[in-house]
């Protein structure tokens, strides 16, 4: 009997569907599905017993084991073959913290999840692993797929065409022209996949993926596949994994806070899952809270939010540094409305300024965060600003993405060319004569002023 299937996120429809089947929805009611396990199966393993299985395989010399998200492949697709496994070595990512980054923000505990240090820089690496993963063994088994899809504000192509490409199978990508930054665009283009850029925003390139993909010779790779949940929901459980480690116990632990960036919203649920499956199965014995944060130009559950979610009304997203955020028409936002009432979340928004300066101050920790990652950090300025978050709680930001695939966005902070955004920590080259003279004295003025 399967330890994972397909199942409604809609408690009352109870029909269970084969990982290998070609299937994104619920056909009674429309809702998107979700992976399920079998819980009773995995409580026969004790926690303590769990926690020294993924210990030991943490950062592993074995290729499987070393991945963040194989090396917990029990509770992901306990039942994928491990030969048909397509691993990039994502996931096992850094958990930053230290005494700048406290001393920028003015909190004591604070950790940033890096999970944009990973092979194509982004957190859809850990997503991606899975869905390609099973699409792999499918094809072996004879499905009849022919390519992989997506649509995409540039993270999610990046790491469809890179895991398609180590497969061996082809990739389709749908991209809104001119909406996405040239080291985004440039991933598919470099790893051969079909890049095609639309006229339109990412909410119209969504809806044609959608119809794409009802041929079955096609298979859908955005998130409200939940097939890319099952490898993000392991973000949640390597931070468990890493604080327990950091203060020398075999126990594990969550923060008090997730703070999370916003956009198809996928990563809420996601994040979620995983937490949930931690305090389940025992190996955590209290749940954090979850705060999303959303550029204020693209934050339709910003708005619901506001309303205690009565109704939510997708918006057009507008211009905002975040554009992998930028979405209007979130298809999980069922999802995380149910993670945030599950986990006392709540929403908080940025205005460009706000994300740009957030961004720049983590910088200054020896960070290199990119907008979205500046979207969180701001909303956790305004968060505890409100009282929302106390100074006695620990923070964790979820870092979506490398900031080097930014590279725009970081030069144009500095360089004052961001729009209207006040930019309040730049940074410029100092043009000199090539004299020592000249050295020492811009050296001297410099630890005058740091001083």
């Amino acid at each position: 009997m399967a330890r994972a299937w397909f199942q409604s996120i809609n408690p009352q429809h109870t029909q269970k569907y084969a990982l290998d089947e070609v299937i994104y929805r619920d056909p009674k009611s429309g809702d998107l599905l979700e992976v399920r396990h079998d819980m009773h199966e995995l409580s026969k393993t004790s926690a303590q017993a769990w926690r020294e299985l993924f210990d030991s395989r943490w950062r592993s010399h074995n290729k499987v084991d070393a991945s963040g998200i194989w090396g917990k492949r029990e509770w992901v697709l306990p039942d994928l073959p491990v030969d048909d496994i397509v691993t990039l070595g994502e996931g096992a990512t850094a958990l930053f913290s230290g005494d700048e980054l406290s001393k920028q923000f003015g909190h004591n505990e604070l950790y940033v999840k890096l999970c944009g240090n990973s092979h194509t820089g982004s957190f859809k690496d850990l997503g991606m692993t899975v869905l390609v993963s099973q699409v792999n063994h499918m094809i072996k088994n004879g499905a009849p797929i022919r390519a992989i899809a997506c649509a995409s504000t540039g993270d999610t192509s990046a790491a469809l065409a890179a895991y398609a490409a180590y497969a061996g199978i082809l990739s389709v990508i749908l991209l809104p022209k001119n909406k996405i930054s040239l080291a985004q665009l440039m991933q598919p283009i470099a790893n051969g996949s079909l890049v095609l850029a639309l006229d339109t925003d990412f909410d119209g390139c969504m809806q044609i993926v959608q119809e794409l993909t009802h041929e079955k010779e096609i298979y859908l790779a955005n998130s409200m596949n939940s097939l890319r949940i099952e490898g993000q929901k392991t973000v949640g459980i390597e931070v468990a994994q890493q604080l327990g480690r950091q203060v020398g116990s075999d126990d594990w632990r969550l923060p008090d806070w997730f703070i999370i960036p916003g956009g198809n919203l996928g990563n809420v649920s996601a994040l979620g899952a995983g937490l949930k499956m931690l305090y389940d199965l025992k190996l955590v014995n209290s749940l954090p809270r979850i705060a999303v944060a959303q550029a204020a130009a693209a934050n339709p559950l910003y708005l619901s939010y506001q309303k205690n979610f009565a109704d939510f009304q997708a918006i057009t997203a507008g211009e905002t540094q975040a554009s992998a955020i930028r979405i209007g028409n979130p298809i999980s936002v069922k999802k995380a409305i149910h993670t945030l009432k599950e986990f006392g979340g709540v929403v908080e928004q940025a205005s460009e300024a706000e994300l740009a300066n957030a961004a720049a101050l983590g910088d200054l920790s020896g960070l290199l965060v990119d907008p979205h990652t500046g979207v969180a950090l701001a909303a956790l300025q305004k968060l505890k600003k409100g009282g929302v978050i106390k100074d006695n709680e620990s923070v964790c930001v979820i870092s979506t993405a490398h900031g080097l695939k930014f590279a725009d966005f970081k030069i144009g902070y500095h360089a004052g060319s961001l729009g209207a955004v006040e930019a309040n920590h730049t940074n410029t080259p100092v043009d000199l004569k090539a004299s020592l003279g000249a050295v020492k004295d811009a050296v001297a003025k410099f630890l005058d002023q740091k001083h």
